[in-house]
């Protein structure tokens, strides 16, 4: 089937169509932003197709019609700065891997929802990669109590996972170079723990739906690797991932993961930088000593 070019701001997608329908089949261009078109000429678009996006290195938002009804294999994969997704939430045909190793993807989002909700859905549902649960790459579904439920139940099984699972087949199976850091075993269950901070912190900040009992757990899991525990993988993945966003911060505050014993070696691990976020720990910390100074006089 011939393959055209329908042009965009700065760049141009392929297709192909059959005087019905259309499917994107590639790009080529440098555009930053890219919404698809519902139609070309008198053809909906109702497919991406297979690696149509594949390893594109400028995109960071785009968004899809109502009419695509299916999305390829790795229609998405290897998008390094692929940052937010718009497309509609119905029933729509979903391939493998349509988003694999998009580490930059925060949000899958239901263009014309707003409020609260959807934003915690559209964040939930951009981790699904991470959650290796495809599954989940349901949008007609995704927000309801049942899907709330199936993606709660995969991060717990994540969350409850050994530190070290999987470490022993990765060498078996020569996936990394031999000497590289990836074989250290101990770097191995740094990562796997960095990971669960990662997915901790996610679920807690866009929490709609999230049973209590589950919060507890990923409370009491990220408190265990604050500043000052045998392992501080809560603070690393602040400071060195969200090293100048301020909700990070508050995030942690209101954890509980900054205390009179860890707070000086905070401020030594930030060094000259993220100097207003060190205001702001400077902050909460005299107004956290001041009331508890200041209770401390009443009870005498």
């Amino acid at each position: 089937m011939r393959i055209s070019e329908w042009e965009t701001g700065h760049g141009s997608l392929q297709y192909t169509a059959d005087g019905k329908t259309a499917q994107i089949v590639g790009y080529r261009g440098q555009d930053t932003e890219l919404a698809i078109p519902a139609l070309i000429g008198e053809c909906a678009v109702t497919c991406i197709g297979r690696k149509a996006f594949l390893s594109n290195k400028t995109l960071r938002e785009i968004t899809l019609p109502g009419s695509v009804a299916r999305i390829d294999d790795w229609a998405f994969a290897y998008c390094s700065k692929l940052h937010k997704v718009c497309l509609p939430y119905h029933r729509m045909e979903i391939g493998q891997g349509i988003f694999k190793e998009c580490f930059a993807l925060e949000q899958i989002a239901d263009e014309g929802a707003d409020g609260r909700r959807a934003a915690d859905i559209a964040y939930l549902l951009a981790a699904v990669s991470r959650l290796e649960a495809f599954y989940l790459f349901d949008f007609e579904n995704a927000g309801t109590d049942l899907w709330l439920a199936q993606w709660d139940s995969r991060m717990q099984s994540v969350m409850e996972r050994q530190d070290d699972e999987g470490f022993s087949k990765m060498l078996l199976c020569g996936e990394e170079d031999y000497g590289s850091r990836e074989n250290d075993p101990d770097y191995y269950r740094e990562q796997r723990r960095r990971e669960k901070v990662r997915l901790a912190m996610l679920r807690l900040m866009h929490d709609y739906g999230l049973d209590e009992a589950v919060r507890a757990k990923l409370w009491d899991y990220l408190l265990a690797h604050v500043k000052g525990r045998e392992t501080e993988e809560t603070w690393k993945v602040i400071l060195e991932e969200h090293g100048d966003e301020l909700n990070y911060y508050r995030f942690l505050t209101e954890l509980g993961g900054v205390s009179a014993e860890n707070f000086q070696a905070m401020l030594e691990d930030m060094g000259d930088t993220h100097t207003e976020m060190k205001a702001y720990l400077m902050k909460y910390h005299a107004e956290s000593d001041a009331g508890e100074d200041a209770f401390a006089a009443f009870v005498l």
